[in-house]
């Protein structure tokens, strides 16, 4: 491969990792390993700058913004950051910027944690909170104004403290990070556990995905933080002309801000604090990649200039991956609900910062044969904050020749079908229909919160059902009887109600909600909703041709042509026919309201505990299906407090301005058929 084919590629990659990382909040490598690609990239263009291009990786900040959300121009660059990962390459900064400096300079630092969030920009004019964006690509970012607004501890108006005797600057634009505790994470991990939800895969895209929905109230429920840390434009005011001074104006004027932040009088006590850090990063309540080092002087480190994009003044010293050795024992083939082959390592033990890790993803087939991985291998685990591990690479240099190939599969073997992988996909598919393993996820994905959302309803108990031959296809989940239930080990009457009374109540949910549950590839719960908002029903999606499809604005052939395929399969057929006589809504609520059930139109309803047989999600979705309307808190405009157990302080405040208050039964009743 010549020079530029090199280079090329790296840029390929390189963009492909940021528009995993920062568009669809899912990344597929580590920090550490975009690290490396990029800095192989930086080394590359060093030495032959004639070979730079303006759309190279290096020469702009971040990936493109969201089609979904309204765009957002920054009134100026929200720049990364130049990496280091040692002392050495710190002390190479400095003599870096020696070279501008008078000699002699003395400087000091601040040290501030590297947060692993979702940077975020704010607003504000006369001290009012009036705009909130993603940092996107560092120029233009998207606008989740509505969505910062839930976060409980984003000042709305500044300063907090109605004592406080500093002015609010004119305008004010302020750099932060949004994140998840570790501990919220984990609580919201278990409770989606215990209610059979898939878990979330870690707390930085949980917080990036957060932020980044449609609806605030989605956003509202979820647990997230902010930590705000630089100054990016004021009028108005003046303000501190060092960065600690900074950081103190920032928290004296109401903006969290981390109480891990240190002053360093000199580089020997930065690298210090970098020391102390790596030592108790564990210990911390958010995660970190590393520590941002910044020139204390704001205004000496600004005259410094930029590097291509990066700024001069200062550096992210990042901590090394967490990644230890251990034997590669086997491989296990897990199949998706789509039929997608996802080889598994099962690895002896190792402990990796605190978690004991024996499974290990292996990403594909063809990741394996690029890195010659073989059962028997002493292979290198890296975790490095992410929940699921995975393996970098095998220590060829330790092999004794037992180790043996991990061959391709070439048939399922969980139904012993041929597999297949389609020209220009690295995915092996098994196209079985009937494939049990592929049921049991399908069965999985349907009754997860994202699409029928069926309380009391896990991975586990699909497979039991399955197991015992009580379900064969999704639509089986309506004819599950109570007796039959009662038989199965671990089913006592109470969780055979609940069981029973969440897919009773899953019947009520909206056709996109049902369309998204079927599973179809490439229609997820956003394509569902246009497809159902174009066509009304899900019987009229289903005589749609690929030139129809295509003429709805977002949906391309690649989409058209998996509905129509879908449709056009008998079994789906018969499986939509099994779900209408089951009762289920395959209409857009005009139907319902059509056939004499009372609307709920103008009327303005919170949610609050935890409800019977419907979580929070399903009872938006019945009360939005009705024509009413769900907002996050009380307020003297809401018709009516639908509260559960564990009410707590919003039916306090209901009951104070008089509002309202319902149960569920009493919710149903005022929709039910007259």
């Amino acid at each position: 491969m010549s020079l530029e084919e090199q280079i090329k590629q790296l840029r390929i990659e390189i963009d492909y990792h940021l528009y995993r990382y920062h568009t669809l909040d899912s990344p597929v490598i580590s920090d550490a390993e975009y690290d490396a690609l990029y800095r192989r990239l930086v080394e590359l263009e060093s030495e032959h700058p004639e070979l730079i291009t303006p759309d190279s990786p290096t020469q702009r900040a971040g990936a493109a913004p969201s089609d979904v959300f309204v765009k957002v121009n920054h009134p100026v660059p929200i720049l990364s950051l130049m990496n280091a990962f040692n002392a050495d390459d710190l002390r190479a900064w400095r003599m870096r910027i020696d070279r501008l400096l008078p000699e002699g300079t003395k400087l000091d630092y601040v040290v501030e944690p590297k947060f692993d969030g979702l940077t975020v920009v704010l607003t504000y004019r006369n001290g009012v909170f009036t705009l909130g964006a993603t940092r996107g690509d560092g120029t233009v970012g998207e606008d989740v104004t509505p969505n910062l607004r839930t976060v409980r501890t984003l000042p709305q108006r500044i300063p907090v403290d109605p004592q406080s005797k500093i002015p609010p600057p004119d305008y004010l634009v302020v750099r932060g990070e949004a994140y998840m505790p570790l501990d919220k994470f984990e609580e919201l991990n278990a409770s989606r556990a215990e209610a059979g939800e898939a878990i979330y895969m870690n707390p930085r895209n949980t917080a990036a995905g957060s932020l980044r929905q449609l609806d605030p109230s989605k956003t509202a429920e979820r647990p997230l933080r902010m930590y705000c840390y630089d100054v990016i434009l004021a009028d108005g005011t003046e303000i501190p002309t060092t960065q600690w001074e900074r950081l103190a104006y920032l928290k004296s004027l109401g903006f969290p801000v981390s109480p891990d932040n240190q002053y360093c009088a000199n580089l020997d006590e930065v690298i210090a604090a970098f020391g102390r850090w790596g030592a108790h990063r564990n210990q911390i309540n958010y995660e970190v990649d590393g520590v941002v080092v910044k020139i204390n002087d704001r205004e000496l480190a600004d005259s410094l200039g930029f590097v291509g994009k990066d700024p001069r003044g200062a550096i992210a010293l990042k901590f090394p991956a967490q990644e230890k050795t251990t034997r590669l024992l086997d491989v296990q083939v897990n199949v998706g609900r789509t039929g997608v082959l996802a080889p598994n390592a099962i690895l002896e033990p190792v402990e990796i910062g605190g978690v004991t890790v024996r499974n290990a993803t292996l990403h594909n087939y063809d990741e394996i044969e690029r890195k010659d991985i073989r059962i028997g291998d002493r292979v290198i685990v890296r975790r490095a904050g992410d929940v699921i591990p995975y393996i970098v690479g095998p220590i060829v240099d330790v092999r004794d020749g037992t180790e043996r190939p991990i061959e391709r599969p070439t048939r399922c073997p969980f139904c012993d079908e041929p597999v297949v992988q389609f020209p220009g996909e690295v995915a092996i598919y098994c196209e079985n229909a009937a494939c049990p393993e592929q049921l049991i996820r399908r069965v999985e994905y349907y009754v997860s919160r994202g699409a029928m959302d069926i309380t009391s309803f896990g991975a586990q108990t699909a497979a039991l059902l399955f197991q015992h031959g009580l379900i064969h296809d999704v639509a089986d989940i309506y004819t599950l009887r109570r007796d039959d239930l009662l038989q199965l080990e671990g089913f006592k009457d109470k969780k055979v109600d609940n069981l029973l009374a969440g897919i009773e109540a899953s019947k009520n949910q909206p056709p996109e909600r049902l369309l998204t549950a079927l599973g179809i590839r490439f229609v997820g719960s956003v394509v569902a909703a246009l497809l159902i908002q174009s066509f009304g029903s899900i019987d009229a999606l289903s005589a749609a041709s690929v030139d129809d499809l295509q003429q709805i604005e977002g949906i391309g052939p690649q989409i058209a042509a998996s509905v129509v395929a879908w449709f056009a399969n008998k079994q789906n057929h018969q499986l939509i026919e099994k779900l209408r006589a089951a009762g289920l809504n395959l209409s857009t609520p005009v139907a319902v309201e059509s056939q004499g059930a009372r609307s709920l139109s103008g009327l303005i309803f919170v949610i609050t505990g935890t409800l019977p047989t419907m979580s929070r999600d399903a009872a938006t979705a019945f009360i939005e299906g009705h024509g009413g309307k769900v907002t996050g808190s009380v307020s003297k405009k809401t018709d009516y407090l639908v509260a559960g157990e564990a009410a707590g302080s919003k039916l306090v405040k209901a009951n104070d301005l008089g509002v309202a208050v319902i149960d569920e039964a009493a919710l149903r009743d005022m929709v039910a058929v007259g």
